[in-house]
C-alpha cells in the first residue's frame, strides 16, 4: 500500500484511461519524490512515442528556491545534448504546475539489472559492464567539460553516479540520468532515505567534504565498474562510520580476484580510476573512456548484444511495455485538444540573470523519495514505481552479524521448604523398605 497522504499533483491517468494535461495526455505515474512527480506521457497531435512528464509537487510552490531549482533543473537538462544522458524536451507552467518533459526510456536502471543477473546466480557478462562504463564514461566526460552560451565551462559535476542512475533500455542504450539541481547536505541520519547507499559510491574526497570536480565522478564510476565485474559491493559495513571510513582508505583488490574473467589490463583500468590519489587517478572522464574502449574493442561487441539481454531479463516486462506504447499510438484520434489553460514557457519564467550553478550548489532538506506501487513503465528519470529497495541494497551486503544465541532456559532454583519434603519423603520411603525386609527375614 502507497505511504503518500498528499493527493498527487496531476490527475495521473492510465493507458485505457488517459487525462489530459495541457497539450499531455498523462498514462500514469511512473515515480514520486520529495519535490516532483513523473508520469508517463504523450503529446497530443504529434506522431512520436511516449515521453515522461515531471512536475513539480505543488507543496513546494510557497517557497522560491524550489521553483529556482527545478527551473534550473530542466534549464541544465535541456543544456545536457548526448546520446548517453537522458534527453529534456521542453517545460514551463501550466495553470500553476511546472513541469518539463524528458524523453521516456523503456527499460531499466543498473541496479534492477545487477539484481535480476545475481537472482538468476549469474554474472554480467565482461564486455557488457565494460560497455556499460565506457559509454557512461563519455557522457560524464561531456557534461564535465559543457560550456554555456559565452563558452565558460560550466564545471558540472554529478555528485550522484551510482547504478540507480545509470538506465539501459530493452534496445541496450545507456543514459545517465538525474543531473539534478538539489543537492541535499551530507548528514549523517537516515532521512534522506539512501544515505548508506549512496556513501557506498563516494569518492574519497567526498567523503571527506572536500571540494569536487570531475574526478569524484570517475571514482564513483569506477566503483559502479568493479560491481558490476564482481557482482559484490565494493565498500561495505555494518555501520555509516565503518563504511565511511573505507572508502576514506579505499584499499582495493583487484577485481580478477573475485572474477577470473577480467583481465591484467581490465584490472589495471579499474584500479587507476578507483586510486585514492587524485594525481594518480583518471584526470578526465574521457580519459576513463578511451581506456575503456580499448579493452572492448577485441570483443567486437555489439549494443544489440546489451539489447538481446534485456530482453531476456525482463522480457514480461518489455512485452508490458510494448503493449502501453501501442495504446498511446492509437489516443490521438480519440481526444481533442479541452485543456484550454494558459502554458507558459520556461523561456518566459526565467530572467536574464537567472544563475543556474549557482542554483546548483543551494543546500536544502527534501523529503525521501517515496516509491508508488503499481506498474513499473520506466522514464528517463527518476526512481522507478518498481524499483527494488534503495541504492545500494541491490547486492549481497556484508554478512548481519549473527543475533546472539538465547541463553539457555535456566532451571527454577528449587524452593528450600520444598527440598526438606522431598527430602523427608525419601527418607520416609527408605524407612518403609527397610522395615519390610527386616519383617520379611523374620
Amino acid at each position: 500500500m502507497s505511504k503518500n497522504i498528499d493527493p498527487l499533483t496531476l490527475e495521473a491517468g492510465s493507458p485505457e484511461n488517459p487525462s489530459i494535461f495541457g497539450k499531455y495526455l498523462l498514462l500514469g505515474l511512473v515515480a514520486r519524490g520529495g519535490m516532483a512527480e513523473v508520469y508517463r506521457a504523450k503529446r497530443l497531435k504529434k506522431e512520436e512515442g511516449l515521453i515522461a512528464l515531471k512536475a513539480m509537487r505543488t507543496k513546494l510552490l510557497k517557497e522560491q528556491k524550489y521553483i529556482d531549482m527545478f527551473l534550473a533543473e530542466g534549464t541544465l537538462g535541456r543544456m545536457l545534448q548526448h546520446p548517453n544522458i537522458v534527453e529534456t524536451h521542453e517545460g514551463g507552467r501550466h495553470k500553476n504546475v511546472y513541469f518539463f518533459t524528458m524523453e521516456y526510456i523503456s527499460g531499466k536502471d543498473l541496479t534492477h539489472v545487477l539484481r535480476k543477473v545475481q537472482l538468476a546466480d549469474q554474472r554480467l557478462p565482461v564486455p557488457v559492464a565494460v560497455y556499460i562504463a565506457q559509454k557512461s564514461a563519455e557522457a560524464l566526460h561531456y557534461a564535465h567539460t559543457l560550456t554555456d552560451k559565452d563558452g565558460n565551462c560550466l564545471n558540472l559535476v554529478n555528485r550522484d553516479v551510482s547504478p540507480s542512475n545509470i538506465r539501459i533500455s530493452y534496445d541496450g542504450e545507456v543514459k545517465i540520468i538525474d543531473f539534478g539541481i538539489a543537492r541535499a547536505r551530507n548528514r549523517a541520519t537516515s532521512e534522506i532515505g539512501t544515505l548508506k547507499g549512496k556513501f557506498s559510491y563516494m569518492s574519497p574526497e567526498q567523503i571527506r567534504g572536500l571540494p569536487l570536480d570531475g574526478q569524484t565522478d570517475i571514482f564513483s564510476l569506477g566503483i559502479v565498474l568493479y560491481e558490476m565485474l564482481t557482482m559484490e559491493r565494493l565498500f561495505k559495513g555494518e555501520s555509516e562510520t565503518v563504511l565511511m571510513e573505507k572508502v576514506r582508505q579505499s584499499v582495493i583488490p583487484p577485481p580478477s580476484t573475485i572474477n577470473k574473467r577480467v583481465s591484467t589490463e581490465l584490472d589495471e583500468v579499474v584500479l587507476r580510476a578507483l586510486s585514492r590519489d587524485k594525481k594518480t587517478r583518471y584526470q578526465t572522464a574521457g580519459e576513463f573512456a578511451e581506456a575503456l574502449l580499448k579493452i572492448l574493442t577485441p570483443y567486437k561487441f555489439s549494443v544489440n548484444e546489451l539489447g538481446d539481454l534485456m530482453k531476456r531479463l525482463f522480457h514480461d516486462d518489455w512485452l508490458k511495455d510494448r503493449e502501453v506504447a501501442q495504446i498511446a499510438s492509437t489516443l490521438d484520434g480519440q481526444f481533442q485538444m479541452v485543456d484550454t489553460g494558459k502554458t507558459e514557457s520556461f523561456e518566459s519564467l526565467i530572467s536574464e540573470n537567472f544563475d543556474v550553478t549557482g542554483i546548483m550548489e543551494m543546500e536544502v532538506d527534501m523529503d525521501p523519495w517515496e516509491e508508488e506501487e503499481g506498474d513499473s513503465g520506466d522514464s528517463g528519470e527518476e526512481a522507478p514505481v518498481d524499483a527494488p529497495p534503495p541504492p545500494g541494497d541491490f547486492m549481497t551486503l556484508d554478512p548481519a552479524p549473527p543475533a546472539p544465541a538465547p541463553p539457555a532456559p535456566r532451571k527454577p532454583a528449587m524452593d528450600t521448604n520444598r527440598l526438606i519434603y522431598a527430602l523427608l519423603g525419601v527418607t520416609a520411603v527408605a524407612l518403609v523398605v527397610t522395615l519390610l525386609i527386616i519383617l520379611l527375614k523374620k
